[in-house]
């Protein structure tokens, strides 16, 4: 069984525009970091012209289809029946995209299938984590 999870999704870019665009996302879960989701954007999606990556926490994501939560650069609520509201608040400005909230269902019910609520805890290493930070301090 693998240790990480990857979904293709399709966002709708908020604009200033009436019109939305479309954009390609990917989500992306990893055993070994289990509190975390991370979302990423293509190149072309993005106004700086590199990948772009988001990361926070997959309870945010889980909490957010069902109510406005986050106060921070990540906040998440539900958008009408089937969509998701995702911000991404940085210091260039503020990113808006809908999700369709069954996509993000089905990609945090394959989440909570490797690493439950609750079981987060037995995945992360501290010892490794610490040995990673001392080896970064000297």
């Amino acid at each position: 069984m693998s240790n990480t999870i990857e979904q293709a999704v399709e966002a709708r870019l908020v604009a200033a525009a009436p019109r939305m665009q479309t954009i390609p996302a990917t989500l992306h879960y990893d055993q070994g970091d289990p509190f975390a989701v991370r979302m990423s954007f293509p190149a072309p999606a993005t106004l700086e012209g590199v990948e772009v990556y988001w990361t926070f926490a997959r309870e945010l994501l889980c909490q957010g289809m069902e109510q406005a939560v986050g106060d921070g650069d990540v906040r998440v609520r539900p958008y009408g029946f089937d969509r998701t509201v995702v911000e991404f608040h940085a210091p260039e400005g503020t990113a808006i995209v809908h999700i369709r909230t069954g996509e993000l269902r089905r990609f945090l019910h394959r989440s909570l299938t490797l690493v439950p609520t609750g079981d987060e805890h037995l995945h992360v290493d501290l010892d490794q984590d610490l040995a990673d930070l001392m080896r970064d301090a000297c």
